[in-house]
């Protein structure tokens, strides 16, 4: 076993949590799998952040430093940036793409489709919203029986887990235009840092102090980086002792994740994900095929000394730590290591470039959402039109702008895109059984897409250097 590449004893982590979840609801061993594994998985998360956010604030002031030419910096900055926006707008093209020919949402039996339209129609009335397509059910006297019916059910917005997201997105539907710039901008940096901070703002303060650095006199800007190189091998070697564990915290967080799913009837797993198999393909299709394809094939035009199997094999483990984490922020002390150590990226370029990635790409979870809405608009039998597809694909984009690296944080981004095109946003309500399973391969997707762009960000950059010298 000590012989066995990491990422592989993680992978058998991962395997043995779920069985291990599987057979405690068999044996009435619930109990004990919540109360004695379930917490090492989430003191494994809480290791991981506290590490993430001192390691992205030093290896961002170190990137800069290191950069030394604040011009070569702006370049830098803008291409990632571009960069970083080109994948998403292919990804969320890539979700429409597959929900429009595999129609998911229409593979359910009319008669529950005509109660979803039925139900549709009843909010759009209460909420003074236009109905989309000019078709009106509720006009039809062969349906008062089940308008009668429909109208006594409990609703998906009367949901807690709904409600609490429903209140975050109208906040952030609720914004002004330069909403996302005043986030930007921290009052008090110390505040930024704690769990009710903002990564933007962690971000934005390390680009303004590394800048700052570079425009004092070395004589008082070389004790401050010493100090900041030094704080960051520190957390570099922590992160290193982490993963030593890594494969038993991976196991006590699958098993802790399903067995709360399952409780002691293992059969409920299979039906939470039963009524939502058709989605759930069309979504994994769409993030296999970034992940596998696309990404690699970015990476095979940019950056030719990488082989399609050494790109997967390189970045791996940051991919095993995101699929169980669902979270770039928890993961990204992890992507660091892997880009610089074995895909040779340069750390002044990765730690730039990562960090950022880890707040403003979200190419999975943009994925996802295109996938989401117009499933959900399918099975509540309503044709989208392409204009109204297009708004998705620049609401889904701005939306992951700034969202956060966390588990299940596009749930409440998905609300604002299905509010963009006029549908109800406790529709999540539907989804939310398969949630935390696609959560976790659209987070492998994001953390892919972070190393792709570092990658490219960095092979260009020393075509840059050669042509300088």
């Amino acid at each position: 076993m000590r012989k066995l590449a990491l990422h592989w004893k993680i992978i058998i982590g991962l395997v043995l949590g779920i069985l291990w979840a599987v057979l405690s609801g068999f044996f009435g061993w619930s109990d004990f799998t919540t109360n004695w594994l379930a917490p090492w998985g989430r003191i494994f998360i809480n290791l991981l952040k506290l590490i993430a956010i001192p390691l992205v604030l030093f290896s961002i002031i170190g990137g800069i430093v290191g950069l030394g030419d604040p011009k070569q910096l702006g370049r830098m900055g803008l291409r990632t940036l571009l960069l970083y926006l080109c994948t998403t707008i292919i990804a969320v093209s890539m979700g429409l793409l597959i929900v429009n020919i595999a129609k998911p949402g229409k593979w359910m039996d009319d008669d529950i489709r005509t109660e979803n339209r039925i139900a549709y129609e009843l909010w759009a009335q209460q909420e003074g919203q236009p109905v989309h397509d000019h078709k009106n059910y509720l006009d039809d006297a062969a349906n008062e029986t089940l308008i009668a019916e429909v109208a006594k059910r409990r609703g998906y917005d009367e949901d807690e887990s709904v409600q609490s997201r429903l209140k975050l997105a109208k906040n952030q539907k609720e914004s002004g235009p330069l909403t996302f710039i005043e986030d930007m901008v921290p009052s008090n940096v110390f505040m930024a840092m704690s769990d009710n901070g903002s990564m933007l703002k962690i971000i934005f303060f390390a680009l303004f102090f590394g800048i700052a650095l570079l425009y004092i006199p070395e004589k008082h800007s070389k004790p401050v980086i010493d100090v900041v190189s030094g704080l960051t091998e520190v957390f570099l070697k922590m992160v290193e002792l982490i993963m030593q564990g890594a494969p038993f915290f991976v196991f006590a967080l699958l098993a802790g994740l399903v067995s709360e799913m399952a409780e002691d009837d293992p059969a409920k797993v299979f039906e939470l994900f039963k009524g939502l198999t058709w989605y759930s393909l069309a979504v994994l299709t769409g993030l296999l095929i970034m992940a596998f394809v696309i990404y690699p094939t970015i990476m095979k035009f940019f950056v030719k000394r990488l082989s399609y199997f050494g790109f997967l094999k390189g970045i791996s483990p940051a991919q095993m730590l995101a699929f169980s984490t669902s979270s770039s922020a928890a993961t990204l002390p992890v992507t660091l290591e892997c880009v610089e150590d074995n895909l040779k990226v340069d750390p002044k370029v990765s730690s730039f470039v990562l960090p950022i990635g880890a707040t403003v790409n979200m190419d999975g979870t943009s994925l996802y959402q295109a996938v989401a809405v117009v499933f959900l608009a399918q099975m509540h039998m309503i044709d989208l039109s392409f204009g109204q597809q297009i708004t998705i694909i620049l609401t889904a984009t701005l939306a992951s702008i700034g969202s956060a690296a966390i588990p299940s944080a596009g749930l409440v981004m998905l609300m604002i895109v299905l509010s963009s095109v006029g549908l109800n946003p406790a529709w999540i309500g539907i989804i939310l059984p398969v949630d935390r399973i696609l959560d976790m391969v659209r987070t492998v997707v994001n953390v892919t897409g972070d190393a792709t762009v570092a990658s490219v960000i960095g092979e260009v950059s020393e075509v840059d250097s050669e042509e300088v010298v």
